[in-house]
């Protein structure tokens, strides 16, 4: 336990040792040595090693007046409660193949960062004159790799804020038949449905120019939706309310397969994605003309890929050509089954072959 100035309460919690490394590939090598002066440095994007943040600093002119003539390198600590943590780290200068050259492999002996903003590093990591005149520089470029091993602890407030819960009080907005504001009732089926104008319009463009459009005069209290079952509309919205699906829906992929064209007619694109992922991990050779189908209908690249690369396989192609789905899918979609020809090697398969006749 430790107390700052303020009186503020914390809590340290131990780390056990994580190593990793990275790789840094350094372009526009010139460009940078020549816009930047002495001390002047390039940062990369802060990178996690176990429970702390870090980053790297690149001087093209070296890091202070003495060191002007070389390349330098610093590891800083970026973690804001961070305490004492002690790292060992090392920077490789890679050859052509991504091998370390062994003149520049810099390994470090144990050092200790003591608090946010501690640093450390390698001043002539190499003279830019050596580097110009080696065979490491192609294309005005250079790769370095870092490796990082690091032991200490975190430093941290007691009082923590939890993560928000908006979508668990939007669902209980919905679930909710004591409260009040519910203004439009949807029908579909022989189902009834109450919800929010303003929830269904700000998740969805569809539902947005339905009740809010430039075009509408009155803003309607009723709507009816055709063409889809209550069972599928009852989980699209949940899913605007909660932004997530009920644990109880994923073991059914019929249900996906109805709630990705669902998601896609009301432009809902974060759950089309969640339905194109459950679809994706569930392909087989009775369902993948049918999802084939599916996503070329709905622009499922992803989908359509995953599908695609269960057809390489002859012996699942074959099958696949057995099915009542591949019927459909000679009707509904000849383009996708012409893209399907062109991936298949070799060119006189017996199934490819049955495909092109089919496609006469």
């Amino acid at each position: 336990m430790a107390n700052d100035t303020n009186n503020t309460s914390s809590s340290v919690i131990a780390t056990e040792t994580t190593s990793a490394s990275h790789v840094i590939k350094i372009d526009g090598y010139t460009v940078t040595k020549d816009l930047m002066e002495n001390g002047e440095f390039v940062s990369s994007i802060p990178f996690s090693v176990g429970d702390f943040l870090w980053n790297v600093r690149y001087y093209p002119n070296g890091n202070c007046s003495k060191n002007a003539d070389y390349l330098s390198f610093s590891v800083f600590l970026e973690s804001h409660w961070a305490e004492d943590v002690k790292a060992k780290f090392s920077f490789k200068l890679l050859d052509t193949n991504d091998k370390p050259v062994r003149s520049r492999n810099f390994i470090s002996n144990t050092h200790n960062f003591s608090r946010r903003g501690s640093n450390w590093g390698y001043s002539r990591f190499i003279k830019k004159r050596d580097l110009e005149q080696s065979e490491h520089l192609i294309d005005d470029s250079f790769t370095v790799m870092k490796g990082f091993s690091s032991k200490g602890s975190h430093c941290k407030p007691s009082v923590e804020v939890p993560a928000g819960r908006l979508d668990l009080h939007l669902g209980n907005l919905l679930s909710n038949k004591k409260m009040n504001g519910k203004d439009v009732t949807i029908y579909v089926g022989k189902e009834r449905f109450r919800a929010h104008k303003c929830i269904l319009a700000a998740r969805s463009s569809v539902f947005r120019a339905l009740f809010f459009g430039a075009m509408i005069a009155e803003t309607p209290r009723t709507i009816e939706i055709e063409d889809m079952e209550a069972g599928v509309f009852r989980l699209l919205l949940h899913f605007m309310y909660n932004d997530s699906l009920p644990e109880t829906w994923s073991q059914d992929v019929m249900m996906a397969q109805h709630l990705l064209v669902a998601a896609d007619w009301y432009n809902v694109g974060r759950l089309k994605l969640i339905c194109e992922e459950k679809l994706a991990k569930h392909i087989d050779c009775n369902m993948v003309a049918t999802t084939l189908a599916l996503a070329e209908q709905h622009s499922c690249q992803g989908l359509k890929e995953a599908c695609l690369e269960f057809l390489a396989s002859p012996t699942n192609l074959e099958r696949m050509m057995r099915t009542d789905g591949y019927k459909h899918l000679k009707i509904s979609c000849p383009i996708v089954l012409n893209e399907l020809i062109a991936r298949l090697l070799p060119p006189n398969m017996k199934a490819a072959r049955q495909i092109a006749m089919d496609l006469r």
